[in-house]
């Protein structure tokens, strides 16, 4: 039977009927367990999917106290006495129709039906098993805590909860995908938040029609505009403490749950290279620290570029001694240096590529293979200069200082060069004024990108081209709010 046949039907309230088709929507799923059994007088059955609830809870909890009512005169009495003279579970919701009843069943929760009434009582103990609360595996920091997202919704946001105890923090769950039923969490703390854009966000929420949704990439389209954009203008994150900061700001966080990640709305261009390690240390070593980042995206992204336009339009710009050993180095090459940067950054993405796919004892074994024996080898042939290799290495290894934007610096990167081994530095300044452009056109909800720089915000300097001091910062009490055009 199609979902849209049973979506909307009422729960049939003839015990035999109802039993006959729930069998008929399930399609005789060995999963989907009903147990028959009397209380009261009053015939009724448990429904479960096995592997989603704990025995031991559903036995103890659930289906002993229902088992040992007294008599009872209907099924209506039943259900009354269980609802207000029985705590079961603390988590009770009641399923009317099919639709209902079948998603609380997936969730891992017990369905309790009866002879004589149309509707069902369900139960949460949910038991199925989940990974544990461990660290972030994209996300490292030294003084900051070692707790990350898990797959479970509901674990997802005790851990926000313990870092927020306020009453203003809220949480919104509701159900997207035809198929899937995902479980989504909006979180907002409702004193921070601007209204105009919780407004929007559950507008765009709205229009999901997706069968399923197994990813955050599922979901920024959604909440993303339409236009072309080089930088995500929606951020990830899979620690607690990190989404934590942004809600107080005013941000908009939505959970997905069996994803470990949650998103963030709106992001801007200067967090991705923030960490929460910037305000353990002391405010002039961050400030140090930031601008290493900062100078680390512009060597990734442009070193390559400025190596090939210099040594093939602009070799005047190098002093003797530094344009012999390049001419030296280039000379034995057998290829152009833009078709030598390219086939060194697209060796490295291949290695990469191969070292995440494979699994971990393989793909350590594929790194030393590709470092050691690839990388020496070609040298030594002569297919490839040193300078080169040393230039595209240390572009490479600069993406890593801010991994949330290495996939488009890595667009960016082969882009650049493409521009600067064609144009020289006229090609590299034209890309750049174009990236710049789409950068400072790109937000979302009225919240530009690339704030507090463009526009400019002085108030905002304080945690960008530095990091100022807690004391300074406890009295501005910011909130997004104020980047809003």
């Amino acid at each position: 039977m199609k979902q849209q046949d049973y979506k909307e039907m009422n729960i049939i309230p003839d015990l035999k009927l109802n039993i006959k088709k729930i069998k008929e929507i399930s399609g005789g799923s060995s999963d989907v367990l009903i147990n028959e059994f009397v209380t009261g007088n009053i015939k009724c059955a448990l429904l479960c999917c096995e592997g989603m609830l704990s025995t031991s809870t559903i036995t103890e909890l659930v289906l002993e106290p229902i088992v040992n009512i007294d008599t009872k005169k209907d099924s209506h009495e039943l259900f009354h006495y269980i609802q207000n003279y029985l705590l079961l579970s603390v988590d009770r919701p009641e399923a009317t129709n099919y639709d209902s009843l079948f998603r609380l069943i997936n969730s891992g929760f017990a369905v309790l039906i009866a002879d004589g009434i149309n509707k069902a009582l369900a139960f949460g103990v949910q038991g199925y098993a989940v990974r544990s609360i461990s660290e972030p595996s994209g996300e490292g920091n030294i003084m900051g805590s070692h707790e990350g997202f898990v797959e479970a919704v509901r674990t997802n946001m005790s851990l926000i909860r313990r870092r927020i105890k306020s009453p203003e923090l809220v949480f919104e769950l509701f159900v997207k995908g035809e198929k899937s039923r995902t479980d989504l969490c909006l979180c907002y703390m409702k004193d921070r938040v601007p209204p105009e854009l919780l407004k929007r966000i559950h507008k765009s929420l709205d229009n999901i029609q997706l069968e399923t949704i197994l990813t955050t990439g599922y979901i920024k389209p959604f909440v993303e505009s339409n236009n072309f954009e080089l930088f995500s203008s929606t951020g990830t994150t899979e620690r607690p403490d990190v989404l934590c900061s942004k809600l107080i700001e005013g941000r908009v966080a939505i959970l997905i749950d069996g994803i470990p990640f949650s998103i963030v709305i709106p992001k801007l261009f200067c967090e991705s290279f923030q960490t929460l390690d910037d305000y353990s240390f002391q405010p002039y070593y961050s400030t140090f620290i930031r601008w290493i980042k900062y100078s680390a995206f512009l060597i990734s992204v442009l070193l390559p570029a400025l190596y090939a336009a210099i040594v093939i339009y602009h070799p005047e710009l190098l002093n003797s001694t530094l344009l012999m050993l390049l001419v030296e180095a280039e000379q034995k090459a057998p290829l152009s240096i833009v078709t030598e940067s390219l086939f060194v950054l697209l060796m490295y993405e291949i290695i990469r590529e191969a070292g995440i796919r494979l699994p971990k004892p393989v793909g350590g074994a594929v790194s030393i293979v590709s470092g050691l024996i690839i990388g020496d080898s070609a040298v030594d042939s002569g297919l490839i200069s040193t300078p080169l290799l040393t230039i595209s290495a240390l572009a490479v290894i600069s993406g890593f200082v801010v991994p949330e934007l290495n996939d488009t610096m890595t667009i960016l990167r082969l882009s650049f060069l493409i521009a600067g081994g064609i144009f020289g530095l006229f090609g590299i300044s034209i890309l750049a004024c174009t990236v710049l452009v789409n950068i400072c056109s790109t937000e979302d909800y009225g919240f530009p990108y690339t704030a507090p720089l463009s526009p400019f915000k002085p108030a905002g300097m304080d945690d960008t081209a530095i990091r100022a001091g807690f004391k300074k910062m406890q009295s501005r009490n910011f909130t997004v709010e104020e980047y809003h055009e």
